[in-house]
């Protein structure tokens, strides 16, 4: 009777959370044309508790996503826009000297923009790589070291960065730790004809007010709660683990392309992206838990941006999704 009770009441809560997040997308959704997919990996990534490195050329609406998102949430937001003269201070804070009321002086802490919940790391790739790597502590541990001093950052906290992927004079490119801080690199695709058509009924009609948000930190914190519960079976596991050793070409689990063109695959972050965005699938498709499908779906997302290529396949013009691709191909789903 408790367990059955206990799968009841687990089942309510997994409705409420899937009725929030469909909320959720049909608000982002007035504002933004098109993009379900895009949205979708967004989504899951939030509820999963990960990173989002966003990708596409430039006035696709990757930031107009983002800024939506933090209009629809009940959550702190702030954007920085990377530039090549920024520097890690202007995103961490610095030290001020400050004078108080008898004339004394001593320094205070004044907080950065990542002393935030949710932050918008505006084209990151403009940002040497001193000032990226001001975001690696905070992106793997939530918090943020000022010499000897530890300062948290409020919970839910999530990074959504974009880049530019044609445009590379001026820019430095992530380096592979910073890459892997990410749980899923996803790409803005062009709008089709009735999607532009939309833009400029929406983009040059009246201004659309935003209203209040529809989803609280609270709320969001219980979402994430419940995704830890999604259960995931040994066998569906094993396929996750199967997948990542397949992108490490010295192992025998690696296809003959992986192994032709891969110079390192993915790190345990990969595995555990796959897993937890899987388990967001679920949970927003209103299952209890992850199938192989799941696994498969976030798999290209999870592992494009942990598969480093070796110099042949840049020349012949080989991308991570083809090997990812054809990893999933030859990778079975439950071994005899």
């Amino acid at each position: 009777m408790n367990d059955a009770r206990d799968d009841h009441a687990f089942a309510a809560r997994l409705e409420r959370a899937r009725d929030s997040l469909n909320r959720l997308r049909a608000r982002i959704a007035q504002h933004v044309v098109g993009h379900e997919r895009l949205v979708h990996g967004i989504l899951m990534c939030l509820v999963a508790g990960g990173h989002t490195l966003l990708e596409g050329v430039p006035g696709l609406g990757k930031t107009l996503i983002v800024k939506t998102l933090g209009q629809a949430l009940d959550l702190e937001f702030a954007r920085v826009q990377f530039t090549a003269d920024l520097m890690p201070a202007d995103i961490i804070g610095t030290q001020m000297v400050i004078e108080d009321e008898s004339g004394g002086r001593h320094f205070q802490f004044q907080h950065g923009p990542i002393f935030t919940q949710l932050l918008l790391a505006d084209e990151i790739n403009r940002a040497t790589p001193k000032t990226q790597s001001a975001l690696l502590e905070a992106m793997e541990e939530n918090r943020v070291t000022v010499g000897r001093t530890e300062h948290r950052l409020a919970a839910p906290f999530m990074v959504l960065a974009t880049q530019n992927p044609i445009e590379m004079e001026g820019t430095y490119p992530l380096p592979e730790a910073q890459l892997d801080r990410f749980a899923l690199k996803l790409e803005a695709a062009y709008p089709t004809a009735l999607e532009l058509k939309r833009v400029v009924d929406i983009a040059c009609g009246a201004p659309r007010a935003m209203p209040g948000p529809v989803m609280s930190a609270a709320e969001l914190l219980d979402i994430r709660r419940l995704v830890r519960d999604i259960v995931v079976a040994d066998h569906v596991k094993d396929y996750a683990v199967r997948l990542v050793l397949g992108t490490h070409p010295a192992t025998d689990k690696a296809p003959e392309p992986l192994r032709r063109y891969v110079r390192y695959g993915a790190s345990p972050r990969g595995l555990l992206a796959i897993i937890l965005t899987a388990k967001a699938m679920a949970l927003m498709e209103g299952r209890l838990n992850v199938g192989f499908d799941d696994i498969a779906a976030v798999a290209t997302a999870a592992l494009r941006h942990r598969v480093l290529l070796n110099f042949e396949a840049q020349a012949e013009g080989i991308t991570p999704e083809v090997l990812v691709d054809k990893l999933l191909e030859d990778t079975v789903v439950q071994p005899r």
